[in-house]
């Protein structure tokens, strides 16, 4: 285990800026995400912590030691790549053999370790197949069992889990958690899937271009977007334009085009003042639905569509030519709510001011 500090690290293809200054701190035995859309520079940073690019500017030190210009095979990382690299004329024992080869560990002890980093991963009665003899989730435990068996400070995971199908990935997701935990492994892992981000990492940067937009556990991110870059990026929700109208302690009240809602700032490094333009995020799944108005943040305006699942439904309430999503859980009232008029309301603290 070992903490990772990144300081203003600018990397630069040509004349493209795709690493802005980033600025970040790992823990020890984290597992921590990198998340943002294609293009954003996540790959491009994982690739420069595992020493495959060397920086124009800036630092990553693991520990106390500075890796900025140490070959990746000097830095202790260990890294399980998109496509699993796993070696086809090799057997599952001897791909994940390799690194201790490599290493030059003595011969009469690589069985063992070979053996329990199999077993770690649940695939030591495969060890003598072929790779084009496995499943995908299979072909993914070796190449976990092949990045483990050389004890990396580091664990460097790209997109692991895109090649597989949905209910293998579901099912991974929580192997992959489970093994980086067991073996107290700091991780570094690229997604741009926000599920997998949200219910695996204990924390999650979110980068566009080249720049970190906030860091952050799941819950923080999701309910407390700091932008609406992050808003729109991570779940879904509704983004109004407002105009700030007062601040009382904490809740602030903001006028928007269908009515005044009262709610909370999420980046506290801004002082709001009455007058100054902002966006109103509320997540659908926030908004309920009645046919009688509440006291507080309460909007009058009618369902333009609805749509029944059983567990849930989605509707778009209108109100002046503008729709808000809303998603009801195990929905009751399905039927009454399509009448002409209903109300929407939200709880002040699931209505977030964001600062353009």
């Amino acid at each position: 285990m070992v903490d990772i500090k990144i300081r203003k690290l600018v990397k630069r293809f040509q004349d493209s800026v795709v690493l802005d200054h980033i600025g970040l701190s790992i823990y020890s035995g984290e597992l921590f995400f990198l998340l943002g859309p294609s293009g954003c520079g996540k790959t491009t940073l994982l690739r420069t912590i595992a020493g495959f690019y060397i920086p124009e500017e800036g630092r990553i030190c693991f520990g106390e030691r500075d890796v900025t210009r140490l070959l990746p095979h000097k830095r202790g990382t260990g890294m399980v790549f998109q496509s699993y690299a796993l070696w086809p004329h090799m057997t599952v024992a001897q791909n994940v053999a390799f690194g201790l080869e490599q290493k030059k560990l003595p011969k009469n002890e690589i069985p063992q370790k070979v053996d329990e980093a199999l077993e770690s991963v649940q695939m030591k009665s495969y060890a003598n197949r072929k790779p084009n003899e496995l499943s995908g989730g299979q072909q993914q435990r070796i190449a976990l069992a092949r990045a483990l068996v050389v004890r990396p400070n580091c664990l460097l995971l790209d997109e692991p889990l895109s090649n597989l199908d949905a209910q293998l990935r579901n099912e991974m997701r929580g192997e992959i958690r489970k093994i980086c935990k067991e073996n107290g492994l700091t991780t570094i892992y690229v997604t741009h899937d926000q599920k997998e981000a949200l219910c695996i990492a204990d924390r999650i940067a979110v980068l566009s271009k080249g720049k970190v937009e906030q860091v952050g556990t799941p819950m923080e991110l999701y309910r407390r977007p700091k932008n609406t870059f992050v808003a729109n990026f991570i779940g879904d929700t509704n983004l109004l334009e407002g105009v700030i109208l007062r601040v009382n302690s904490e809740e602030i009240m903001v006028r928007t085009p269908i009515g005044s809602f009262c709610g909370i700032l999420s980046d506290k490094n801004h002082t709001p003042t009455p007058g100054t333009n902002v966006q109103v995020s509320i997540r659908p799944e926030a908004l309920r639905l009645d046919i009688y108005p509440s006291e507080d943040n309460c909007i009058e305006g009618h369902i333009k569509t609805a749509i029944y699942f059983g567990e849930l439904a989605h509707y778009q309430f209108e109100k002046n030519g503008i729709s808000l999503k809303i998603s009801e859980i195990n929905p009751q009232h399905f039927e009454s709510f399509q009448q002409k008029t209903v109300y929407a309301y939200a709880s002040p603290e699931d209505v977030v001011i964001l600062f353009r």
